[in-house]
């Protein structure tokens, strides 16, 4: 046999084996249109008058084999924004291989990892970077690289990660909403490791249940999720640049499930490695679920406090604020919910009125609404920049 031959019957080979892999598995996803409306005019200029589109569309290629022991996932994400060019993106959320071997799991790829209990703001949740252009939440994730063993345990399992490659925070663009006073300059971003994204993390965290209490300690040795947003120029023009410093943080969530009451809590202590500098930042409450009413509907009354030992030097919103709220499940055939609550800052009385609502519409259809208003922003308050951003969003998804 040729040697052309041989390379095309190995060719045809590996498309055949291709192919199989990917029939035998799962293809699922979701397409999303989306529009946002803002009530007001904008705060600076080249930002857009009252809102924009934006198609999403995230599919998931999952394929199991070895008795469910073994997996392999990819999951894209792309958006196509009509306002902003830097929220128009694409994503890798996961794109991993796992395998269940006894009582170890491993993980090598990319993927997403959730900590925290708390409703309000996710302290312990580090290992992913923020979708900075998704939303002003902050609850989008980017995809992480990352080699994960586990062991798991009577009461629950211990992770350890190897975080090989840093993602960067994004930002909007100089015509998005959600944005600083000046430009944020991606490109000229400066980190403390001599490695920049290339620095190697590191995290470990315990986590388990024990009858009604569910906790988890976590540790983690690495490049900061948050960056420091420096002054800088480009081309001559003021701008913003990221800086991210090395980081250790230790903490800790912890959660007791009553009968009617959840009880919350999160903490954390962060060291600087560059200054050395340290501090500690909690936030605890609790979710409360009132007697069900006689349609089956469930009314659950939220309040959690959050605490940063910065105070006000701190870049964080959230020093010495308050959050509550409702939660309201019809827990119709629709799966229809709404969550409405307010975080006040109780040292200036800022205040951030939030609502999200989501019901399906049929089998593969589901509407998502979002809006917030914020009111008596003080000009030092951290979310003062976005004093005028309110908005209402509204969200249609196409299942498959």
């Amino acid at each position: 046999m040729t040697t052309s031959n041989t390379l095309l019957s190995a060719a045809v080979a590996a498309l055949t084996t291709f192919s199989t892999v990917l029939t035998a598995g799962e293809l699922s996803g979701n397409l999303s249109l989306e529009g946002r409306l803002f009530f007001n005019d904008p705060a600076y200029p080249g930002q857009t008058e009252n809102g924009g589109f934006s198609i999403g569309f995230q599919p998931e290629y999952k394929h199991k084999w070895g008795d469910d022991k073994q997996q392999f996932t990819f999951s894209p994400f792309l958006r196509l924004d009509s306002v902003d060019n830097e929220r128009t993106h694409g994503d890798i959320r996961r794109l991993d291989y796992f395998k269940s071997q006894g009582d170890w799991e491993f993980q090598i790829g990319i993927d997403k990892k959730f900590w925290g209990v708390t409703e309000s703001q996710h302290l312990v949740d580090i290992i992913n970077q923020t979708d900075g252009i998704e939303g002003l939440d902050g609850e989008e994730k980017l995809g992480q690289p990352m080699i994960r063993a586990t062991r798991l345990t009577e009461t629950g399992s211990v992770d350890l990660f190897v975080l090989p490659y840093f993602r960067e925070r994004t930002f909007a663009g100089k015509s998005g909403r959600f944005r600083l006073p000046l430009i944020i300059d991606v490109d000229a971003a400066t980190f403390e490791s001599s490695r920049k994204e290339k620095h190697v993390d590191y995290a470990l965290r315990w986590s388990g249940s024990n009858d009604k209490i569910d906790w988890g300690l976590s540790y983690f040795d690495g490049t900061s999720r948050d960056p420091d947003l420096l002054p800088g120029l480009k081309n001559g023009a003021d701008v913003l640049v990221p800086h991210y410093a090395q980081i250790r943080q230790l903490g800790v969530n912890l959660q007791y499930t009553g009968e009617a009451t959840i009880w919350k809590f999160e903490g954390i202590h962060r060291r600087r490695d560059d200054d050395g500098s340290h501090y500690n930042a909690a936030v605890g409450g609790f979710e409360h679920t009132l007697p069900g009413f006689e349609s089956g509907a469930e009314l659950g009354l939220l309040a959690e406090y959050h605490y940063d030992s910065r105070g006000d030097v701190a870049s964080a919103p959230f020093q010495n604020d308050l959050f509550v709220g409702g939660r309201l499940a019809l827990n119709d055939e629709n799966s229809s919910e709404l969550l409405a609550g307010a975080i006040v800052d109780l040292g200036d009385g800022s205040t951030s009125l939030r609502l999200e609502g989501s019901r399906r519409l049929g089998n593969s259809l589901k509407l998502n609404v979002e809006a917030q208003i914020l009111t008596g922003v003080k000009e030092d308050n951290p979310v003062n920049a976005f004093a005028v951003d309110d908005y209402i969003q509204l969200e249609l998804q196409k299942f498959f």
